[in-house]
C-alpha cells in the first residue's frame, strides 16, 4: 500500500514530535507540533496543550532518564499510530504503549493512548514488541 504525500507528512510530524518533545520531554517544543485546540483523551493528564506541557514537566522532573523507544508506526489518512516502549529509568521493564494521533492542518489535534506493564515470567513468552 502506498502512502499519500499527506500521510507521509502526518507520519513524519508524529515521529518528529517524538524526537523533539517526548524523548527529551521538552515542553518548550510542544507548540511546534500540537494544535492550540488539542484534545487529550489520557485521563491522567490535564486537557489541552498547556496540560501536556505540565505533564511533560512533571515527568521530566520525576524520571529524567525516561526513554520512548519507538518500535513501529502506522499511518492511515489523518491518523498515526505509534507502538513504543517506555522505560522510566535504565533498569525499568517499563510499559508497552500505543498512541493514536489525529492530525489536522499539519498539527497534532487529538490523542488517545493505551498502556500495559511489561512483565517477566508471565504465561506468554512472546514480547509485547
Amino acid at each position: 500500500m502506498n502512502r499519500t504525500a499527506g500521510e507521509a507528512a502526518n507520519l513524519q510530524l508524529v515521529l518528529d514530535m517524538f524526537a523533539h518533545v517526548l524523548n527529551p520531554m521538552d515542553s518548550s517544543a510542544v507548540d511546534r507540533f500540537i494544535a492550540p485546540g488539542y484534545i487529550q483523551h489520557n485521563q491522567a493528564a490535564e486537557p489541552g496543550r498547556e496540560g501536556l506541557k505540565k505533564f511533560l514537566d512533571m515527568i521530566r522532573e520525576a524520571t529524567p532518564e525516561a526513554v520512548h523507544d519507538v518500535k513501529r508506526a502506522f499511518v492511515d489518512g489523518d491518523h498515526v499510530t505509534v507502538h513504543y516502549h517506555v522505560r522510566r529509568w535504565p533498569d525499568d521493564l517499563g510499559w508497552a504503549v500505543m498512541d493514536i494521533f489525529r492530525i489536522e492542518d499539519g498539527m497534532i489535534a487529538e490523542h488517545w493512548d493505551v498502556m500495559q506493564d511489561v512483565i517477566e515470567g508471565g504465561p506468554n513468552p512472546a514480547s509485547p514488541f
